[in-house]
């Protein structure tokens, strides 16, 4: 059987030195590991905050950068619209302007009765050969009508030879053109529900009507953005 010996008062004080240091050291360790994870998780927390504020920045910055990018397009698209609204309206004036200065011209075009007479005929054929008919009745102006006379005269031999048929102008003096009229004369057939408006006012409508694409054209070229052509 063992014997227990009783530990001197120096044994006893070695062996709490000891546990005193080992204590110490765990706490120093303990500790270290406690500084070591508070510094990692400082540097997270840290990283996570900047890189929030950083997130925060740019897409406040992408924000403001978007609306003036807006902002600017939509600037950019008034200027342009404004622009081109002042080009249509300063074309349409120029426009306005030569259809104008014609219509004041159209009076001339009966001045010269052996031109006038001309002109007449062709207007005159070409209600003839529209309605085909053996009689049509022309109106004109009172001051036209011996000019008229003449002409019927001469379509009525044209249109003979061409077709091999007689058709006969009649001249409606009882219901004459308005004096205001420059001049051309209006074709009646199908028995009185056909009329063809064959005065100059007419005439410069339609051509206004239908060679307006083209007189855009010759003065102001092609238009870039028109894509479909008749």
């Amino acid at each position: 059987m063992s014997q227990l010996h009783a530990l001197s008062d120096d044994q006893v004080g070695s062996e709490l030195r000891k546990m005193t240091a080992f204590i110490k050291q765990e706490a120093i360790e303990k500790s270290r590991e406690i500084e070591i994870k508070a510094n990692e998780e400082f540097s997270i927390e840290k990283s996570k905050l900047v890189r929030e504020e950083t997130d925060a920045i740019d897409a406040s910055y992408a924000k403001k950068f978007k609306q003036a990018s807006m902002t600017q397009q939509i600037t950019r698209s008034t200027v342009a619209n404004k622009t081109r609204l002042r080009v249509l309206g300063a074309r349409q004036e120029l426009l306005d302007d030569i259809f104008e200065q014609a219509s004041k011209k159209l009076t001339s075009a009966a001045k010269d009765k052996g031109k006038y007479q001309k002109v007449l005929k062709g207007l005159l054929l070409e209600g003839m050969y529209a309605l085909s008919e053996d009689q049509i009745a022309v109106r004109a102006r009172k001051a036209d009508n011996d000019v008229v006379k003449k002409a019927a005269k001469e379509a009525e031999d044209e249109y003979k030879q061409k077709t091999g048929k007689p058709s006969t102008v009649k001249l409606d003096e009882k219901d004459p053109l308005p004096e205001g009229t420059s001049g051309g004369i209006c074709i009646v057939g199908g028995n009185g529900k056909i009329e063809i408006n064959n005065t100059f006012e007419e005439r410069l409508r339609l051509l206004q009507l239908n060679a307006l694409p083209a007189v855009r054209k010759q003065l102001f070229g092609t238009n870039p953005n028109r894509k479909y052509f008749d």
